[in-house]
C-alpha cells in the first residue's frame, strides 16, 4: 500500500523552481484537462512521491508532510550548495531523537525531512 500526499500550489513556476531545482525532486508527470485549466502533477525524490495541485478543491495550503531520508546530512549539504534565495534550512535535533530539516514551499506547506 502506498500513500501519496496532495499539496496545494498556486504558482507553477515558483513551485517547480522550489521542488525540482532546489529540493532535487524529479517531475514524473503533469496533467491538465485543457490548456487553461489547473495543473496537477507528480514529483518524486527517492521513494517519496508527492502530488501538487492547483485545483482549489483538492487540498489547502499550510499542510505538513514528514519525509524519511537516509542521509539527511548529505541532503542538507546538497541544498546548501544550491544557494537558494528563499530558504536556507538547517538540521535540527528534536528532543525525541533523530535529525530533522524543515522547509516551507511557496504555498506555505511544511516539508519535514527526517532521519532516525
Amino acid at each position: 500500500m502506498n500513500t501519496i500526499p496532495i499539496l496545494r500550489m498556486y504558482d507553477v513556476d515558483k513551485t517547480k523552481e522550489f521542488y525540482l531545482n532546489f529540493l532535487d525532486f524529479s517531475l514524473n508527470w503533469e496533467h491538465r484537462f485543457e490548456e487553461a485549466f489547473p495543473l496537477y502533477m507528480q514529483i518524486s525524490l527517492h521513494d517519496c512521491r508527492l502530488h501538487l495541485s492547483e485545483h482549489h478543491g483538492d487540498c489547502t495550503s499550510g499542510s505538513a508532510v514528514r519525509i524519511e531520508i537516509d542521509d539527511l546530512t548529505g541532503y542538507h549539504q546538497l541544498l546548501q550548495e544550491k544557494h537558494y534565495t528563499y530558504a536556507n534550512p538547517g538540521i535540527e535535533y528534536p528532543p525525541w531523537g533523530g535529525k530533522e530539516l524543515t522547509v516551507h514551499d511557496p504555498a506555505g506547506n511544511r516539508l519535514i525531512f527526517y532521519e532516525n
